[in-house]
C-alpha cells in the first residue's frame, strides 16, 4: 500500500499527529487508508493539496472545503479507490480524464490506475468493489487500445497471458499490451494455454520478434510446451517474462522485462534496437534445461 504514516503526514502539514487525527474525525479529510496492521497511510497528493490551500486560507475548515472543490489536480489512486468503493464508474472516468489532462496515458495507467487496483485488492468484505474496479479498468484499457495509433515498428510482440481471471495481474498484462501498442509494436495477446496448432497459426500470422510470458498462473509444463511449439515452426523469437511470471525459483534461462509496463516497454525497445537491457531487470541466463 502506498502513502505516508501519520507522523510524516503531520510534519508535512506542520501540525501534530493528534491534530491531524482530529481533522479526520471532524471533517473526514484528509482520508487515510489502513494497512493490514491497522496503521493510517495518507495519500501524498491529497496532503500536498491541503498544504497548499492552508497556506492561502490559514483556516482548516475553509482549506478543506477548497481542497475538496479543487480536487487534487491530477487524479490520485486514493480518489479512484473511493470511486470504486461507491460503485461510481462515472466518477472513475472523470478522475482518469483529470489525470490525462496533465499526464500521459502511460503515466495515468501506471501512477493512478494500477496503484488504485492494488489498494482495492485483498480487502475483506470488499470483493464486489474490487470486481467493479477490475471490470472498469479492463473496459478502459480496451477502449484505449482501440484508439491506439497504428504500428510503426516492424517487430511483432506475442504476449502469452496465464492470469486467466479478473484481477490485478490480468490488468497488468492488458496495460503492457496497451503501452507496447502505443510504442509502435505490432502486438497480439493470447492465452498461454492455447493448443499447439493454434500457437503455430498465431506465430505465422504475426511473425513475432519477441514472445513474452505474462500472468501469475503459468506452470512449467505449459511454458515448456509453448517454447517447443514456437521452435517447431522455426521461429527464433526471443522469449522474455513479465513480472516474474516464470513458475520456477532461482535462476532460469528466461530474462525478465521488469515489473512495470513502462519498464517492460523500454526494455523491449532496447532489445530490438540492439541496446543493452537494464541489468537490474535481466535474470541471469543459464541453460535451456531450466525449462
Amino acid at each position: 500500500m502506498s502513502g505516508i504514516r501519520t507522523n510524516a503526514a503531520a510534519e508535512l502539514l506542520g501540525v501534530s499527529p493528534n491534530t491531524l487525527r482530529s481533522w479526520e474525525r471532524r471533517f473526514q479529510y484528509p482520508t487515510p487508508q489502513r494497512t493490514p496492521g491497522g496503521h493510517r497511510q495518507y495519500d501524498l497528493s491529497e496532503l500536498e493539496a491541503l498544504r497548499r490551500v492552508l497556506q492561502e486560507t490559514h483556516n482548516i475548515s475553509s482549506a478543506i472545503e477548497v481542497a475538496r472543490q479543487r480536487g487534487e489536480g491530477p487524479g490520485t489512486a486514493t480518489r479512484l479507490l473511493e470511486a470504486f468503493d461507491h460503485f461510481d464508474d462515472s466518477a472513475a472516468d472523470r478522475i482518469l480524464e483529470e489525470s490525462l489532462a496533465v499526464r500521459s496515458v502511460e503515466r495515468s495507467v501506471e501512477d493512478l490506475m494500477l496503484p488504485a487496483l492494488e489498494l482495492a485488492a485483498g480487502r475483506d468484505g470488499r470483493e464486489a468493489e474490487y470486481e467493479l474496479a477490475c471490470r472498469w479498468a479492463t473496459g478502459w484499457l480496451h477502449a484505449s487500445r482501440r484508439v491506439a495509433p497504428p504500428a510503426t515498428r516492424p517487430e511483432g510482440v506475442l504476449l502469452f497471458d496465464s492470469s486467466g481471471r479478473l484481477d490485478t495481474e490480468g490488468i497488468q498484462v492488458q496495460a503492457l499490451e496497451l503501452m507496447l501498442r502505443r510504442a509502435g509494436f505490432r502486438c497480439l495477446l493470447l492465452s498461454i494455454g492455447l493448443a499447439q496448432e493454434r500457437v503455430a497459426r498465431a506465430m505465422r500470422a504475426l511473425d513475432p520478434t519477441v514472445l513474452v510470458v505474462c500472468g501469475d498462473q503459468a506452470t512449467l509444463d505449459v511454458v515448456g510446451r509453448l517454447v517447443y511449439a514456437v521452435r517447431q515452426v522455426g521461429s527464433e523469437a526471443r522469449v522474455f517474462e513479465y513480472r516474474d511470471s516464470m513458475p520456477v525459483s532461482g535462476s532460469h534461462s528466461i530474462p525478465t522485462l521488469g515489473a512495470k509496463p513502462s519498464e517492460a516497454t523500454a526494455n523491449l525497445k532496447a532489445f530490438v534496437e540492439g541496446r543493452r537491457l537494464d541489468r537490474a531487470t535481466v535474470a541471469p541466463a543459464v541453460t535451456a534445461a531450466a525449462l
